[in-house]
C-alpha cells in the first residue's frame, strides 16, 4: 500500500468512541455480564481437577449428547432457549462444542432441525433457580439417572473408548482456556466494558478491511474474550453475524491455532487503518503458539478473600498493568536531522523519583505505533510522565526540557477504553493504555529498632523521666514491619533478657531459650520525642518455644494454630541441610509445607540470571552462585481438597526479613514464620546470621526515592541502560534491594552507638554467639 493511501486512511479514521451501533453490529447480548458469568464458570471448571480426567470428560459427552441436548430441546419455544442450566459437567461440554459455530450449527441442524440457544442466566442467585428447575426436569424425565456426574475413574477401563471423538478433542483442547482470562483485572466492570467497545471495532475492522487481501486476523485477549463469550450464545451469535458475509473462523486465527508473526503485523496495520490507534493496548496482548510472548514478572491470581483485613494498620496494595504507545508525527519527517538528539524520558508523577527511562527518538516511526514502554505499577504512584527532551551538544549527559504529558490513573479509568492520547511538542504523540488496578500481594520488611522493656517503651532515658525514674523492667529486640509504602503497620518484639534497669542499679540477666517468646503487635510506634516511643498496646501474633523433639532443635507454637519444627545438621555449614516440618494444628483438613527456595511462580528464571549477569554479580562458570540467590527463601504452599497440588501463599525470605504474601494468607503468621526461622538459625549456627543484633533504626531511603515494588518493567522493555534492582521483581535480586537501605553497612558493627541503658552486648549475644 503506498504512502499516500495509507495517509488518506489514516485521515479518514475515527476512534472508537465515534463508531456507532449502525456502523459496527448491534449485539443482542449483554456480553460485559456475560463475559464476567463466563469466567467465574471457567475458574470452577479449572478448580474441578476430577472433570479433566478422560473417563469423567467421556461420562460428560454421554450425558450431554443422550441426556441433555434432547432435554433442552424439547423444553425450547420455538428459537428461546428455556431458563435452565445443566449440571458443571455437561455444561462444559456444552461450552466447548459452541466455540466450534460451524460444527455446533451442523450438528444441532442434523439432529435436532435446529440450533440450540443457551439462556442469558448471569447472576448467582438466577443461578442456582435454573440448576434446580434443570433438576426437576432431570429426574421427571430421567429417574435412573444421576443429576451429577457420578463417574468413578479406578471402575472404568484404564483407556475408555472414545465413541464421539470430534468432540473428545475439541473438550481436550480448551481445558486450559481459563489460564488464559484468569487474571484478577479480567473480571473487572471497567475493562470488560472496554473490550466489548473494541470488540466490536475488530468486527468493524473485520467487515470493512479483512477482504484487501490480508491474512488472518490475530483477536488479543481483551477481543478473544468477547469474542468467545458471544460464540457461547449460539443463536444470539448467530442472529448478530448475519451482517458479515463469510464465516468470522475463517477470517480469524483460532484460540489454539498458530500465530504468524506476518498475521499479527497486518491485524495491526487494519486496527490503525481503521482507528489510527495502537492495536496492542495493556491487559490485551496477543499470544503466539497459545502461549503469552513474554511470562510476565509478576503473580496475579483472581482471590475471594483477604484474610487480613481484621488488621487496621494494613493497608492493600494494588496494581495495574501500563502500556506506552508512541508515533512521531508526519511533519517532522522535515527535520530529521534535528530530532536526532531527541528522546523521550518516562518518570512516575509520584513515588520512585530515580526512575527515568530514556527512549531515543530512533526506536520510533513516523507510519505505525511503536511501545517503547510495558510495566507495572502500584496505584499509589498516580500517574507516568513523559518527557521531550534533547540533548545540549557540549555538555555531557545534559539534556533540555521539550515538553511533556501527563497521564493520570484517575483520568485514565474514566477513559474511553481506558486509553488515553497526548501530544508533546507537535513531535510525537503518545497513547497510554492501562488496567483496572486490583490488589495484589502484599510486600512487607522488617527493619531494626529500639529494644523495648516488658511494657513496650524505647528503653531510654527520656521514658525513665517520663515515668519519674520508674525502673524498666525486660529488655525486648524490636523490629518494625513496613509496608510497601513505608508505612509502620506492625512491631515484632523478641524476648532476651529479664529483670530491671535504673541509673546506677541492676543489670538485666538473659532468659533461658524456653521464655525467648516473639510477639506482633499491630500498629505503628507512639512517639514521644524524636524516635522514642512505645509499641502499640495491641497483641495480635506469639510464638512461643518449645522443647524439640527427638531428631529436631528447635520447636515453636504459633498462636495462629501451626507449629514449626527445625533442624540443621551442626557438622554442615550449608543451608541446604536445614529441615523444616509446619504442622497446621487448627485445621488439619489443610495441610502447609516450607519448601525451600523460590518455587513455583516465584521460582527463579532466565531473565533475572541474566540481568545479574549484566551487573557482573554471577560468574558463568560457577553454579554454585545460583543456589546462593536461594539462601534464606522459603516459598509456603498450601494444600487443600480442592487444590491438592499445592497453591503457593507466600514467599519469604528469612535472613533479609522480607515477606511477599497473597491476600488469602495470614500476615502475622508469615511474619512469626520469618522471625521464628531466623532466631532459630541464628541460636543453631551461634552467629548473627540476619543482624538481629541491631539494636537501632536503620537508615531508610527516603519516602519516594526508589519505592521497591512501586513499578516493576515487563521484561520485553528491559534494555542494558536499565539495570536497577528497585524495577524488577525484588525476589530476582533480594539482598541489591534490602542492603542499599544501609543494613549492609551495620552489620560489621551491630552495636555502634547503642545505648548503655539497654544492657550490655553480652546480653544479646547469649545465645547466639559464644
Amino acid at each position: 500500500m503506498s504512502a499516500a493511501r495509507h495517509g488518506a486512511e489514516i485521515s479518514d479514521a475515527r476512534t472508537l468512541s465515534e463508531i456507532s451501533e449502525v456502523d459496527t453490529f448491534r449485539l443482542s447480548l449483554d456480553l460485559v455480564s456475560a463475559a464476567k458469568r463466563n469466567i467465574g464458570f471457567l475458574r470452577a471448571v479449572s478448580d474441578s481437577q476430577g472433570l479433566h480426567e478422560k473417563p469423567a470428560v467421556l461420562e460428560a459427552i454421554r450425558r450431554y449428547e443422550e441426556l441433555w441436548m434432547p432435554l433442552i430441546c424439547d423444553l425450547m419455544e420455538g428459537s428461546t432457549p428455556p431458563m435452565v442450566l445443566p449440571p458443571l459437567d455437561i455444561e462444559w461440554v456444552w461450552f466447548c462444542h459452541t466455540l466450534n459455530p460451524v460444527s455446533y450449527r451442523q450438528y444441532c441442524k442434523a439432529r435436532f432441525s435446529k440450533l440450540i440457544g443457551k439462556p442469558a442466566i448471569f447472576y448467582e442467585e438466577n443461578e442456582e433457580y435454573a440448576l434446580m428447575r434443570c433438576q426437576e426436569y432431570w429426574i421427571h424425565r430421567y429417574p435412573n439417572e444421576s443429576f451429577e456426574n457420578e463417574v468413578d475413574s479406578s471402575s472404568l477401563q484404564l483407556d475408555p473408548v472414545v465413541k464421539n471423538e470430534d468432540l473428545f478433542n475439541e473438550v481436550k483442547k480448551h481445558r486450559h482456556v481459563y489460564s488464559k482470562f484468569s487474571l484478577p483485572y479480567m473480571s473487572e466492570l471497567v475493562y470488560l466494558i472496554a473490550a466489548r467497545q473494541r470488540y466490536k471495532g475488530f468486527l468493524y475492522a473485520l467487515q470493512r478491511f479483512a477482504d484487501d487481501g490480508c491474512s488472518l486476523l490475530v483477536p488479543s485477549l481483551d477481543v478473544l474474550l468477547m469474542l468467545m463469550t458471544h460464540q457461547s450464545y449460539p443463536t444470539v451469535y448467530a442472529e448478530d453475524m448475519k451482517v458479515i458475509e463469510t464465516e468470522v473462523s475463517e477470517k480469524v486465527v483460532g484460540m489454539w491455532e498458530n500465530v504468524k508473526v506476518k498475521e499479527v503485523e497486518e491485524t495491526k496495520m487494519i486496527w490503525e487503518r481503521a482507528f489510527d490507534q495502537p492495536y496492542e493496548k495493556a491487559g490485551a496482548s496477543i499470544e503466539f503458539n497459545g502461549l503469552a510472548s513474554v511470562k510476565p514478572p509478576i503473580y496475579w491470581e483472581v482471590s475471594d478473600t483477604d484474610v487480613n483485613t481484621k488488621y487496621k494498620s494494613l493497608l492493600p496494595r494494588f496494581l495495574l498493568e501500563v502500556c506506552i504507545f508512541v508515533r512521531l508525527n508526519s511533519r517532522m519527517k522535515a527535520v530529521q536531522d534535528d530530532i536526532k538528539q531527541n528522546f523521550l524520558r518516562l518518570r512516575a508523577v509520584r513515588c520512585h523519583r530515580e526512575l527515568k527511562i530514556d527512549k531515543p527518538f530512533s526506536t520510533f516511526s513516523f507510519d505505525s505505533w511503536k511501545k517503547v514502554s510495558h510495566l507495572y505499577c502500584e496505584f499509589g504512584t498516580k500517574g507516568v510522565l513523559l518527557e521531550l527532551r534533547k540533548h545540549c551538544r557540549g555538555f555531557f549527559k545534559s539534556s533540555k526540557l521539550e515538553g511533556s504529558a501527563t497521564f493520570l490513573w484517575n483520568d485514565l479509568l474514566r477513559a474511553h477504553s481506558l486509553t488515553l492520547e497526548r501530544e508533546i511538542d507537535k513531535q510525537v504523540r503518545v497513547v497510554a493504555s492501562i488496567t483496572p488496578p486490583v490488589q495484589a500481594s502484599y510486600l512487607l520488611k522488617c527493619v531494626p529498632d529500639r529494644v523495648t522493656d516488658d511494657s513496650g517503651a524505647m528503653v531510654s532515658d527520656v521514658i525513665l523521666r517520663m515515668n519519674h525514674y520508674k525502673p524498666q523492667e525486660g529488655r525486648w529486640l524490636s523490629r518494625t514491619v513496613l509496608d510497601h509504602a513505608g508505612r509502620e503497620c506492625f512491631v515484632i518484639r523478641m524476648r532476651v533478657g529479664g529483670g530491671i534497669w535504673r541509673r546506677g542499679g541492676e543489670t538485666p540477666s538473659a532468659v533461658r531459650w524456653e521464655d525467648r517468646i516473639i510477639e506482633v503487635r499491630e500498629g505503628s510506634w507512639k512517639y514521644v520525642a524524636g524516635s522514642i516511643g512505645r509499641a502499640p498496646e495491641k497483641v495480635v501474633g506469639t510464638a512461643t518455644p518449645k522443647e524439640p523433639p527427638e531428631n529436631w532443635q528447635a520447636s515453636w507454637c504459633f498462636s495462629t494454630g501451626e507449629k514449626l519444627l527445625i533442624n540443621w545438621e551442626s557438622s554442615s555449614t550449608s543451608s541446604s541441610d536445614l529441615r523444616f516440618c509446619l504442622i497446621n494444628q487448627a485445621s488439619p483438613d489443610s495441610t502447609m509445607k516450607l519448601l525451600k527456595g523460590r518455587r513455583m511462580q516465584y521460582q527463579a528464571n532466565k531473565i533475572s540470571r541474566e540481568s545479574k549477569k549484566e551487573n557482573n554479580e554471577v560468574d558463568n562458570e560457577e553454579d554454585e552462585d545460583e543456589d546462593e540467590d536461594e539462601v534464606g527463601f522459603m516459598t509456603l504452599v498450601r494444600f487443600t481438597e480442592d487444590n491438592p497440588i499445592g497453591r503457593a501463599t507466600a514467599l519469604l525470605n528469612w535472613k533479609l526479613l522480607i515477606v511477599e504474601i497473597l491476600p488469602e494468607e495470614d500476615v502475622v503468621f508469615a511474619l512469626l514464620l520469618c522471625i521464628s526461622i531466623l532466631r532459630s538459625v541464628s541460636e543453631m549456627r551461634k552467629e548473627d546470621v540476619g543482624s538481629l543484633l541491631i539494636r537501632r533504626r536503620v537508615k531508610e531511603a527516603k519516602l519516594g526515592a526508589r519505592d521497591w515494588g512501586a513499578v516493576i518493567l515487563h521484561p520485553s522493555s528491559f534494555s542494558p541502560s536499565i539495570s536497577s534492582p528497585y524495577l524488577k521483581p525484588w525476589h530476582w535480586n533480594a539482598k541489591a534491594v534490602i542492603t542499599s537501605d544501609g543494613v549492609n553497612n551495620l552489620t560489621k558493627h551491630p552495636a555502634t552507638n547503642s545505648s548503655q541503658v539497654e544492657g550490655g552486648e553480652k546480653l544479646y549475644k547469649r545465645g547466639i554467639i559464644t
